[in-house]
């Protein structure tokens, strides 16, 4: 009589339990529709009880997202379209929640406002009398540093805010845009996973992850933007031998939010020129538009930025902060520990650039170590800059980027006077946490690898 087939299996302590295809299937569905009501009750839980209650139920979506993708599933079309339709609806349900964790959208309306009346964004602070005609009450009032500063956002980004104003002047029409744009880290995060032979499920860890659903469809960040590019270009450059074009891609990317440059060092093949020039090529023309303000293009990241965060004082530095805490302020230790940081940056950076094994499986990884190091010195107070992390998840997961990705949500001070441990009590806890992830050797339970089966009981 011949062995049962074998079916997909979980580790546990004691050997593989085995659970059905359908089982299997049904978890999945289960996982999606926990997720769907966790992101629906998100906003009334914030309204009514404060930031640690939609704190709870967003890391809980992140827990939700990280099971979804470990899951024991097949290759099969339809676990991509359950992944896929639950991440849309997710994002559908966040979609009108109003602009209260973040302001930063009316300012990208206001950019593509001044752009289609023809006048350079980088030239005059919102409140500038030259403005004047083009100010109202539905955006105008909303403008962060309105009085201050000129646009902070770089080219691309500004091309995206005038292409999509066109259409409509509105923060909905922002999020949509960017939603759309999300398709592209999917589609090159699909590529990619064909490529390193890795189980399509994996998608949920972006596509359910909380981040992305409240920061680029609930709030409308610009970062989803920035995290296509840098997607695209990566998938161009590893799963389709396109590195060239795949540094322009990442390039834009950047010029949506420069840390998507951080993917270039590893995509570098050594004295591969074309790349470089790849890189400079589309800078220089990016930028050529809005050159009659001189260096003024630069916008408010040259001009006030780092002081506003911290950077030039140091207190924006989580690590910095608790070592001044410790050991107290040292003459310079702000501009040390910037120099120290850019020194690491740049060793890791040249040790992966220069990497003479280089498969697409230890790129990714290089890329996802390059973009962890970096938000943990840097540590922005401003959760949605961890989104930069969040596809390597499907890809290159570790703890560590579990934790800082879903922890930097607990960072939220959004109602005023809430009970909530301070900031820089929540900035610790993150920092040691991701620190104990990066550690973490513990030792995974024997498993065996066992073939998914089909309906007629043999290997796919």
């Amino acid at each position: 009589m011949s062995a049962p087939a074998a079916r997909p299996g979980v580790a546990t302590p004691t050997g593989p339990v085995h659970v059905g295809p359908a089982r299997v299937g049904l978890a999945l569905v289960g996982l999606a529709l926990a997720g769907l009501a966790l992101v629906a009750a998100g906003m009334p839980a914030l309204f009514r009880f404060g930031d640690d209650a939609f704190v709870a139920l967003a890391v809980a979506s992140g827990l939700v997202a990280a099971l979804a993708a470990r899951l024991p599933l097949p290759d099969e079309r339809w676990v991509v379209v359950v992944i896929l339709g639950a991440g849309l609806a997710m994002r559908l349900v966040a979609l009108p929640s109003p602009p209260i964790l973040s302001t930063d959208i009316f300012r990208y309306v206001w950019d593509g406002r001044v752009q289609g009346a023809g006048i350079n964004p980088y030239r005059y602070v919102p409140a500038d009398p030259a403005l004047a005609p083009l100010r109202d009450a539905a955006i105008f009032p909303f403008i962060n540093r309105a009085d201050y500063a000129v646009t902070i956002y770089p080219p691309a980004a500004q091309a995206f805010f005038l292409l999509v104003t066109r259409i409509s002047e509105s923060p909905v029409a922002i999020k949509l845009g960017l939603v759309a744009c999300e398709a592209g880290t999917v589609l090159a995060l699909m590529g990619l996973l064909r490529r390193l032979a890795l189980p399509a499920n994996r998608l949920a860890a972006y596509a359910w992850h909380p981040l992305p659903i409240w920061e680029i469809a609930g709030q409308g960040h610009i970062d989803g933007l920035m995290v296509s590019g840098m997607m695209l270009g990566i998938w161009l450059a590893l799963a389709r031998g396109r590195p060239a074009l795949g540094a322009a891609l990442v390039t834009l990317g950047a010029l949506a939010k420069p840390f998507a440059l951080l993917a270039l060092p590893p995509l570098w093949r050594p004295w591969d020129w074309r790349m470089v020039l790849a890189v400079l090529a589309t800078l220089a023309l990016a930028y050529a538009p809005y050159l009659s303000v001189g260096a003024g293009a630069l916008g408010f990241l040259g001009g006030g930025y780092a002081e506003e965060q911290g950077i030039i004082g140091g207190w924006g530095f989580t690590p910095l902060r608790l070592w001044r805490g410790a050991f107290g302020a040292l003459p310079h230790d702000a501009g040390v520990y910037v120099g120290l940081g850019l020194a690491g940056l740049a060793g890791l950076s040249l040790r992966f650039g220069f990497r003479r094994a280089r498969d697409p499986a230890r790129i990714l990884r290089d890329i996802n170590v390059l973009c962890l190091t970096f938000l943990f010195l840097a540590s922005p107070e401003f959760p949605w800059y961890a989104i930069l992390a969040v596809p390597f998840l499907a890809v290159a997961g570790t703890p560590a980027g579990w934790v800082l990705t879903v922890g930097a949500i607990g960072l939220y001070d959004v109602i005023p006077g809430d009970p909530q441990a301070t900031f820089e009590t929540r900035a610790a806890l993150l920092a040691a946490a991701v620190l104990v992830a990066a550690a973490w050797r513990g030792r995974r339970p024997a498993t065996v690898a066992l073939p998914v089966t089909t309906a007629a009981g043999g290997p796919p």
